[in-house]
């Protein structure tokens, strides 16, 4: 695995530019609060990154399944809040990832400033990784950065699509989790056991 093929932002100017981090925020929500904010803590250098550069901060991602329907229970805003809480820094909230609304507050971000999308499962293009979706994503940045290891092996329009757009980017989270996949499967400290697991 040749990491030096990964184009990251490091050393990238990205003041003033819209810079679309496909993140992932699937925690866990009940009663409207997160329950586990390591996704979101693990999260938070690269978003920092950013933003201390001037760069205008667009975060999407998905959040459970609501297979291409907008239902409350599946918003990102309890998430976005949370992220806000923990940065200590006004994170703004768009309830939409597509059309004129998102546009709008995407494009009048000040240099420094992020905002969190909604869900991009209320769309059925993003799972089918439809071109026109993903079109719309790529109009509401400069550049894209994924950040989503997690999600990263699903050709979805925000995370396959999107890059056929934008000039694109490995992010920070992204290269730390390469790079110890890398390290466990060429540099394995024997003896050695992997216990693999997950949960849907």
């Amino acid at each position: 695995m040749d990491l030096d093929k990964l184009k990251t932002t490091a050393g990238l100017d990205v003041h003033g530019k819209r810079v679309l981090v496909r993140a992932d925020l699937n925690v866990p929500v009940q009663d409207g609060q997160v329950t586990d904010a390591t996704r979101l803590e693990r999260l938070i250098p690269g978003i920092r990154d950013l933003s201390s550069r001037g760069a205008r901060v667009v975060i999407i991602s998905h959040f459970g399944r609501p297979k291409g329907n907008w239902a409350p229970e599946f918003s990102l805003k309890p998430v976005a809040d949370k992220l806000s809480d923990l940065m200590g820094t006004p994170i703004s909230f768009v309830e939409d990832c597509v059309g004129p609304t998102a546009q709008q507050a995407v494009n009048s971000l000040s240099p420094g400033q992020i905002v969190v999308l909604e869900n991009l499962r209320f769309h059925k293009g993003e799972e089918k990784n439809d071109p026109e979706f993903a079109k719309e994503l790529a109009a509401l940045g400069d550049l894209y950065v994924n950040d989503a290891f997690s999600s990263s092996h699903r050709a979805h329009a925000s995370t396959e699509g999107v890059t056929h757009y934008l000039p694109s980017y490995a992010g920070p989270l992204m290269m730390e989790e390469i790079e110890a996949l890398r390290s466990a499967l060429e540099r394995p400290d024997p003896p050695t056991a992997a216990i693999v697991g997950g949960a849907k």
